[in-house]
């Protein structure tokens, strides 16, 4: 797994949905100022090797854990977007060595809350995309210059990527009710005008975690950094900025 380090301070853990790394630049920059940020890159995204035997969310999760412990990496906030949430619960889920302090979920896919689907946004175009990714999808995405034939064909192997991890819906079945385990403070942050994941899911996903605080981001989408990033770290950047959660046994 590719990974990318920068900044000093508090180690923070972000993990990228299916758009890849390069989404998460403006986030990672941002955090690097006062914080030490690792950033991987998902094997099977931006033309890196994946085997075979990991095709999966929790085998994403495993690799990071097995990173984590072998770097001996402590007080880690992770975030993740999009499927990246999902990665991120996953790897809350494995932290026997209570390296995990803080949990943010943006946006996050992962869990099955019925009424509330998940749009499926297999084969879309970039320009169907920003439709349901952003609230102003003309200035964002659809606006934009068009990708170049490289970078379409980037877009397309992690699109392929995302759909061998993700599966056919783009949720665990079990996830939603396991999330209870979870044990870390977290913070479920929503950009409210996202139309691949509703604001009624990601209120749903915070409540199945004890410990979760739910906020919205108002007139920004599946990415709310980007189209609101003072308004997105206003409330991102306390929440990472805390102390480290109590241990299992302080919290009783």
């Amino acid at each position: 797994m590719k990974i990318t380090e920068s900044g000093t301070g508090r180690n923070i853990l972000v993990l990228h949905g299916g758009g890849g790394p390069a989404t998460m630049t403006l986030l990672a920059s941002h955090l690097s100022e006062k914080a030490h940020v690792i950033t991987p890159t998902y094997p099977g995204w931006e033309g890196t090797p994946r085997p075979d035997s990991l095709n999966t969310v929790a085998g994403l999760a495993d690799e990071l854990a097995r990173y984590l412990d072998e770097r001996d990496v402590k007080d880690v906030v992770v975030i993740g977007s999009s499927i990246g949430g999902w990665v991120a619960a996953e790897l809350a889920l494995r932290d026997e060595a209570r390296r995990i302090a803080g949990l943010v979920v943006i946006n996050g896919t992962g869990v099955n809350v019925p009424g509330q689907p998940i749009t499926d946004v297999t084969g879309f175009t970039p320009h169907e995309l920003a439709k349901v990714a952003f609230h102003d999808p003309a200035k964002f995405g659809a606006g934009a210059p068009p990708p170049t034939p490289e970078r379409i064909a980037v877009m397309r192997a992690n699109a392929a990527a995302l759909a061998v991890f993700a599966g056919k819906h783009s949720y665990d079945p079990t996830l939603l009710d396991r999330l209870k385990r979870i044990e870390v403070l977290s913070l479920v942050l929503w950009g409210e005008s996202d139309r691949v994941v509703s604001k009624e899911y990601g209120r749903a996903f915070a409540a199945a975690i004890p410990n979760a605080r739910f906020e919205t981001v108002a007139q920004a989408g599946h990415l709310p950094w980007l189209e609101k990033p003072s308004e997105t770290f206003r409330v991102l950047d306390p929440f990472v900025a805390a102390p480290p959660a109590p241990t299992r046994a302080e919290a009783r």
